[in-house]
C-alpha cells in the first residue's frame, strides 16, 4: 500500500510539473486540479499507512528495546569518556565521541517516535528534552574538539552526561509506568 501511496504521489507530481510546462501563461485548470487532488490523495495513504506500522506491537516492542539498549550504551560510553576526558588529547575528542556514540544516538532518535505510543506524549516530551540537551552538549563536544577548545571539551562531556542521565531515568520511569498500566 505504501509503494502505490509514493507511486501516486510521484506520478502527481510530474504530471502537475508536466501540465505546468504546455503553455508559459495559462493552466488546464480541468485537468490540472484533479492530477494535484491525486497527489494529496497519495499524501494521506502515506501518512495512514505510516501511522498504522508506527503502531503495530511488533514495531513497537522492537523500537522499545532499541530505545533502551541505545540509552543504556549512551550512558555507559560517556562515563568512560568521561572518566577518561583529561587523557584524551582535545583534539581526538570527536573520534572518540564518533566512534562510541553515533551509533546510539542515531539509533535512537530513529525508534523515538515509538514512545509516544508507547508512554504517552508527556513522558516523551520528558525524554526527548534531557536527550536532545545532551545531544546538543556532544555536539558541543565535538565541534570545541575540532577547534581546540579544552575547558569546553572537559565541561560539555560532563554537561552531556548529566542530560543522558536524566533521560535514561525518564525513560525508566516511563516504562515502569506503562508496564502497571
Amino acid at each position: 500500500m505504501k509503494t502505490i501511496a509514493y507511486l501516486i504521489v510521484v506520478l502527481a507530481f510530474l504530471g502537475a510539473a508536466f501540465l505546468a510546462s504546455l503553455h508559459p501563461t495559462m493552466m488546464d485548470w480541468p485537468t490540472f486540479l484533479p492530477v494535484i487532488a491525486a497527489g494529496v490523495i497519495g499524501v494521506v495513504l502515506i501518512k495512514r499507512t505510516e501511522h498504522a506500522e508506527a503502531r503495530s506491537g511488533e514495531k513497537l516492542a522492537r523500537n522499545r528495546v532499541v530505545l533502551e539498549t541505545s540509552l543504556e550504551n549512551i550512558v555507559t560510553n560517556l562515563k568512560a569518556i568521561d572518566g577518561r576526558k583529561d587523557k584524551v588529547p582535545t583534539y581526538e575528542m570527536r573520534f572518540e565521541i564518533d566512534k562510541l556514540l553515533r551509533a546510539d544516538l542515531t539509533n535512537f532518535a530513529d525508534a523515538r517516535d515509538s514512545m509516544k505510543h508507547l508512554f504517552g506524549l508527556q513522558a516523551y516530551a520528558d525524554i526527548m528534552s534531557s536527550f536532545a540537551a545532551g545531544e546538543r552538549y556532544i555536539n558541543r563536544v565535538w565541534s570545541a574538539s575540532t577547534d581546540g577548545y579544552v575547558d569546553e571539551v572537559l565541561t560539555y562531556v560532563e554537561k552531556s552526561l548529566s542530560q543522558f542521565e536524566h533521560a535514561r531515568e525518564e525513560f525508566r520511569t516511563a516504562a515502569a509506568k506503562a508496564a502497571t498500566a
